[in-house]
């Protein structure tokens, strides 16, 4: 809304750009508490179709239940929350009634730090590639060799350079994004758009300060959609590092219940691993969309 006020006796009106409405506000905030509440109903919907066919296929002994249990078999198991501890005994408890607690924040704690200590070390090592070209040939080489080894790879020289605990299943991530992440790096940089450090140069700008102020800026995008693309490989890491050597976690209760072949562990496990998958994901593509608040989806 735009009006005018004067400045003084006979001085022309200036105008003057009012704050929004609270009622506009309470309408936006509306509008996304219905995309959210639709999103949630779709998501239901869509994983209640899935757990309907199972329990039908069970029911009619389609499947054979010892094999693959139906949901609400393997849910029931969450009854038997004492043995999530068992591969470490003496592990500080998260949850106090709720014991797999302890297996999600062990299991978040590790993927969350490995997922920054890579974007901050591959940020910088990419920059430095970007901005030095001796740096460039000296790294990317190396860099690019190592980067198609699979995360799981590096478990048996995780274990036996860290042991057996959390910084396994951290190095873990952290070597399963950094090389992907260094690369992507220099390539973002190397795409910015010319008119924006032709621009930054004809207003005086020195080199140092179109990399801190133009180059990284304008990569930052497609880093973040690098980061969540790479999420759930980090995701499926630290769960095999966690099956493999570390021993905690929910990758570990996936492990438990192999080896005492219950098979509702087993899925309880697997679906405690997907849910919190989705969790994580959900909120990072939240964190994007507040970070990146200039960018919008495409429709069609």
């Amino acid at each position: 809304m735009i009006g005018r006020v004067a400045t003084g006796p006979g001085a022309a009106p200036v105008p003057r750009i009012a704050a929004a409405p609270p009622a506009r506000r309470r309408r936006a905030a509306g509008r996304r508490l219905v995309e959210t509440a639709q999103a949630g109903a779709w998501w239901v919907l869509s994983v209640g179709i899935v757990v309907a066919v199972w329990e039908a296929a069970a029911a009619l002994k389609l499947i054979d239940p010892v094999i693959l249990p139906p949901p609400h078999e393997f849910i029931g198991e969450i009854r038997n929350q004492a043995q999530f501890l068992m591969p470490a005994v003496g592990v500080e408890r998260t949850g106090a009634n709720f014991v797999a607690l302890t297996a999600i924040a062990a299991s978040l704690q590790r993927v969350l730090l490995g997922l920054f200590l890579a974007f901050v070390a591959g940020v910088c090592t990419g920059g430095l590639a970007f901005y030095f070209g001796i740096v460039r040939k000296l790294t990317l080489p190396t860099v690019t060799l190592l980067a198609p080894i699979a995360p799981v790879a590096w478990i048996p020289l995780a274990i036996v350079a860290f042991g057996i605990g959390d910084w396994s299943a951290i190095f873990v991530v952290f070597v399963g994004i950094y090389f992907t992440l260094t690369l992507a790096t220099v390539k973002a940089m190397t795409n910015v758009e010319r008119v924006y450090l032709d621009a930054a140069r004809v207003l005086g700008a020195r080199r140092p300060q179109v990399m801190f102020y133009v180059v990284l800026p304008a990569s930052i995008p497609a880093l973040f959609d690098l980061v969540r693309m790479n999420l759930f490989g980090a995701w499926m890491g630290v769960l095999a590092a966690e099956m493999v050597g570390v021993n905690t976690g929910l990758g570990a209760i996936v492990m438990v219940g192999r080896q005492m072949m219950n098979m509702n562990l087993t899925f309880l496990g697997m679906a405690m691993i997907g849910l919190v998958g989705y969790l994580l994901d959900a909120a990072f593509g939240q964190v994007q969309r507040r970070v990146l608040w200039w960018r919008r989806a495409t429709e069609i």
